[in-house]
């Protein structure tokens, strides 16, 4: 068969699946069956298209351009099936607007009935163009030959996987998450990071200081039952003075000891631990009037005794940290802290930073969230 006869071939099987394609839409309900054949047949058309270009590019140059013709003509036409075969899952038409929370989806999905939505789930609007790879890059999501800037194309959403909610009955009925009309949730998109791999949780975890920067989430008194805070570059600046005999000197601040005056008479159990055997660590930890572990080589197996000890759970423990020696004692406990002058790695795994630097008064920060700007929330 010549080349020109394949791109005739093709035009005639792209026109069959646009046709079977727009059928499919306009029975959304009961028209899958038709996109998936108007999917199949424009694929089948895209295929002979693409062996009509190869044939003609031997010589036959109007065959070449009537095949691209074709080619583009059933590009179309999946796109067509595609959209179909969408429609049929979500049903008539969608809305977005609201929050991208799980209990914003469960709060919408309580009202679905009253307009007759029957699935919800969290979407972010998406900007970009889509392109698949397969036998050669092509657009999915837009015409290769007219490219409108992104705030003048349609807007498309990105389903985030983050929560749904849907009608039980339909649920086992279809016995998939979208079936009837679906209602989307508005997510914010500075927060939709789908995490595949570790490069993608290194991302999240620099990413979320910058994003929970107005301090919303941070701990009170009714989340933990202790206080362990390190030393060096924690309750300091990490800097050390030594004098002509070696002696060894270090900076605290005073902000810090009011802090953790107001924490011991709170009642929250209290203890300093540190890896640094200088006896300035306990010297400090006598004046504060609270229990030390020092010249410790692994904080975190002596932090996990203490908690058996206090018959305190782990995960009600609030750890104050600045570098990678106190990463085991974060995966340890339920609320790791860093300060603001923490290496990367450990700002990244905490759930929360302060914003001031250790020895500037860090530790008198993290009171604060406790027990309140005036130290005084809890009885004395």
């Amino acid at each position: 068969m010549s080349a020109t006869e394949l791109a005739e071939t093709a035009a005639e099987l792209a026109e069959t699946a646009t046709g079977l394609a727009g059928t499919a839409t306009g029975l959304a309900g009961t028209g899958v069956g038709a996109a998936e054949t108007a999917a199949g047949t424009a694929g089948t058309a895209v295929g002979i298209a693409g062996q009509a270009a190869r044939t003609a590019g031997a010589g036959a140059g109007t065959g070449t351009r009537t095949a691209g013709g074709g080619a583009e003509t059933a590009g179309t036409a999946a796109r067509t099936a595609e959209r179909a075969a969408g429609a049929h899952e979500s049903g008539t038409e969608t809305a977005g607007q609201g929050a991208g929370t799980a209990a914003r989806i469960a709060e919408r999905a309580a009202g679905t009935a009253e307009n007759g939505a029957r699935t919800t789930g969290g979407e972010v609007p998406a900007a970009g163009r889509s392109a698949r790879t397969a036998r050669g890059g092509h657009g999915v999501n837009h015409d290769k030959a007219v490219r409108p800037r992104r705030q003048d194309r349609p807007q498309d959403f990105l389903e985030t996987g983050a929560a749904y909610a849907m009608d039980a009955a339909g649920l086992r009925e279809h016995r998939h998450r979208f079936f009837g009309r679906t209602e989307l949730v508005r997510t914010d998109p500075a927060r939709v990071l789908e995490v595949d791999d570790p490069h993608d949780l290194a991302r999240a975890r620099a990413l979320a200081p910058l994003l929970d920067a107005g301090r919303t989430g941070l701990p009170t008194a009714a989340d933990i039952d202790a206080v362990v805070l390190d030393f060096d570059g924690t309750q300091t600046d990490d800097r050390v003075l030594i004098d002509a005999d070696g002696r060894e000197f270090v900076s605290v601040h005073r902000g810090d000891g009011l802090g953790v005056a107001a924490l011991r008479r709170s009642g929250l159990k209290l203890l300093i631990l540190s890896t640094e055997q200088n006896p300035v660590v306990a010297a400090r930890a006598h004046k504060l009037k609270i229990p030390v572990l020092h010249g410790v080589d692994r904080k975190d197996l002596a932090l996990k005794q203490w908690c058996e000890e206090q018959g305190i759970a782990p995960e009600r423990v609030l750890y104050v940290g600045n570098d990678v020696n106190d990463l085991p004692c974060f995966a340890l406990v339920g609320w790791p802290v860093a300060v603001a002058s923490a290496h990367d790695a450990v700002r990244g795994a905490a759930r929360a930073v302060t914003t001031l630097p250790g020895g500037d008064g860090a530790v008198r920060e993290i009171a604060g969230w406790i027990l309140g700007p005036s130290l005084d929330s809890l009885p004395q």
